[in-house]
């Protein structure tokens, strides 16, 4: 566990693996420290947002470090559902990287409930975990300039769905007309920290 300062309102966090991450987040979700404001998970790091008037930053370095994490965030959380059409461009590549069948690979898809563990690379872009290990593939060699709004991708580990149009190299299994994003919904991201998501089949 490393601790680097992010200007005078956040304290960076860095842990082994995502599964150290989500056990801290977890904990420090029913517990944050006195001074801490919010808490932003990822991969390998959990961000802890600051109040500068009221945060002692040794004394949340300590609280922090005794903290016991506990499970992991979000497994009872909201349950979206994605209605989804599997005719990505990528669906018989990702079939050939994992050796399923294009049907064994949406069943798969389709079968885990996945977990949204982070958010990023553009607003309202969820990364899924805990689908069936036999789905991670690596990213596109080369990516996509234009990938378009509602894409259902695959890449490392995660799942996830492109908000909209956007430069991308994630390996696009499906797409869906769900918008998890509108800056005119409280709140605009559908798919936060601790949602769970159910992939459906449509035709």
């Amino acid at each position: 566990m490393r601790f680097l300062r992010c200007a005078d309102s956040g304290l960076l966090v860095e842990l082994a693996d995502l599964e150290a991450v989500q056990a801290l987040y977890a904990a420090l979700v029913e517990a944050p420290p006195e001074g801490v404001t919010d808490l932003v998970p990822a991969a390998r790091t959990l961000l802890l947002h600051l109040d500068p008037q009221r945060a002692d930053v040794a004394a949340i370095e300590a609280a922090v470090r005794a903290v016991e994490p506990r499970g992991t965030a979000g497994g009872d959380g909201a349950l979206v559902e994605v209605p989804v059409v599997y005719d990505g461009a990528d669906l018989a590549e990702v079939a050939k990287l994992t050796g399923l069948t294009e049907r064994e690979v949406v069943d798969r898809h389709t079968s885990a409930v996945w977990t949204v563990v982070f958010g990023g690379f553009a607003p309202g872009f969820g990364y899924l975990a805990g689908g069936p290990p036999e789905l991670a593939v690596p990213r596109r060699v080369e990516s996509r300039t234009k990938v378009p709004p509602g894409s259902v991708g695959l890449a490392g580990a995660f799942s996830g769905i492109y908000p909209r149009e956007s430069p991308g190299g994630w390996q696009l299994i499906g797409r869906t007309d769900l918008e998890v994003w509108r800056v005119d919904r409280n709140p605009p991201a559908l798919l936060r920290p601790g949602v769970r998501v159910r992939f459906q089949e449509v035709r």
